[in-house]
């Protein structure tokens, strides 16, 4: 079984990261003292992260301990200095790293691994997420400062984008969002970058209410696509006209209802629908209104918490059946789950790596970013047991830690033979 996983993430890393293609990444270092490639730095980066490290450090010791395999699958034959690592890092532009994200998800759209799964189309999910570092250039770091006496805190904050039409909830893009603005204001130009990424992969675009506006609605339907924005009082028109249609109506008249056992808690969710012909001044798109209603009880039947939110679509009602209505609204919240990935098994709130350079930040949550979506395709593609799929992620991530460390030239014999099989 050990040697079988051991080709299998090796298979990974020899074919994905091919089709990542980091070896494009521009090099903006200077010629001289240069010892090692760019693609290759990148390339150990990631490996790294895929096995759990958790600073440049641990990329160095861990280059240290791969073996010989691995290391030339990479591009490095020997222990690579953590200050080597950094000052590579820094000089590298986050938009041209995004590009090797968006190769590893055309490709994988290519072969057919992205397809819908329990939905009729593709389904985005944007949100915004934020780590600080106690540095700033109020570019990609906004100055956070309490107060003059007051330690320097600069946060880097981005919009993700998530597909949750499918299982694995691969990362489409990270935009960055300037100091100057806010997730708002950013919400236009990180859909123009996903839009022109990508086609046909996604026909419905999710937010929760930090880009609910008339302005951000318009600009997706003028790309052909749909919303589907939460309310909050920040709409306060929109909101109560909402509560007054779909407020009074009762369990009994829910247009769909799920149950499910989340942590020992019975949690039911209930979905109301409600068409309309047009929108209010400015909401010429809306189409249907949805109100979802969470109730959290425990075992014995104690109400523990109740929850309803709004929501806004530009989506006519009858394009989905209301059991579908009721699935998206509770995937919308995979970009929340992809975060909360980032933020446990890769630690990205505690570990940024690099502290006193904002744009080297932010460059390593790209990379990231690329490790967690390689990660969640195999989980959820290339691993063809359920039980495979549904293993924890810090345990995967060990796999790929003994496999970085431990695979041997025998092991790999008769890989060629079976990628395709291994690798579908």
């Amino acid at each position: 079984m050990t040697a079988r996983m051991n080709r299998r993430l090796y298979g990974l890393l020899s074919k994905r990261l091919d089709e990542v293609g980091l070896e494009q990444v521009p090099d903006r270092r200077d010629e001289r003292g240069k010892r090692w490639q760019l693609g290759a730095l990148l390339r150990a980066v990631t490996g790294a992260m895929l096995g759990g490290a958790k600073s440049l450090a641990e990329v160095e010791a861990l280059s240290e301990r791969m073996s010989t395999p691995v290391r030339r699958l990479l591009g490095i034959n020997r222990r690579v200095p953590d200050t080597t690592l950094r000052d590579a890092l820094i000089t590298v532009e986050p938009d041209e790293l995004r590009k090797p994200l968006h190769a590893l998800i055309r490709c994988a759209q290519r072969r057919k691994a992205l397809d819908p799964q329990q939905l009729p189309f593709g389904v985005a999910s944007l949100d915004g997420k934020a780590f600080s570092i106690p540095a700033s250039d109020d570019w990609y770091a906004q100055r956070q400062t309490g107060g003059d006496d007051g330690p320097l805190v600069g946060v880097v904050r981005t919009v993700t984008a998530t597909l949750i039409s499918h299982p694995a909830r691969p990362i489409l893009d990270l935009y960055p969002i300037a100091a100057p603005t806010n997730e708002m204001g950013a919400f236009e130009p990180a859909l123009a970058a996903l839009c022109n990424a990508y086609s046909g992969l996604f026909e419905l675009v999710c937010y929760d209410a930090g880009a609910c506006s008339a302005k951000n609605a318009e600009r997706v339907r003028e790309r052909g696509l749909h919303y589907l924005f939460a309310l909050t009082a920040a709409q306060p028109t929109l909101l109560e006209e909402a509560k007054r249609w779909l407020g009074s109506r009762t369990a009994a008249e829910a247009d769909a209802t799920s149950e499910d056992l989340e942590r020992g808690q019975v949690v039911t969710r209930r979905l109301y629908l409600g068409g309309a012909v047009a929108g209010p001044d400015g909401w010429q798109s809306l189409r249907t209104v949805l109100r979802v209603e969470t109730e959290i009880r425990d075992q014995s039947g104690k109400l523990i918490s109740h929850d309803g939110r709004y929501l806004i679509s530009s989506m006519p009602e009858c394009r989905l059946t209301k059991q579908h209505w009721l699935l998206v609204v509770r995937r919308r919240w995979g970009v929340e789950t992809a975060h909360q990935i980032l933020d446990t098994a890769f630690a990205e709130d505690d570990h940024p790596w690099i502290e006193a350079h904002p744009r080297a930040a932010l460059v390593v949550a790209i990379l990231r970013r690329i490790a967690y979506t390689l990660l969640s395709l195999f989980r959820s593609v290339t691993q063809r047991s359920g039980e495979r799929r549904s293993v924890a992620w810090k345990v995967l991530m060990t796999d790929v830690l003994f496999a970085l460390v431990t695979t041997t030239k025998e092991q790999l014999e008769g890989l060629r033979r079976h990628r395709v099989a291994l690798l579908r």
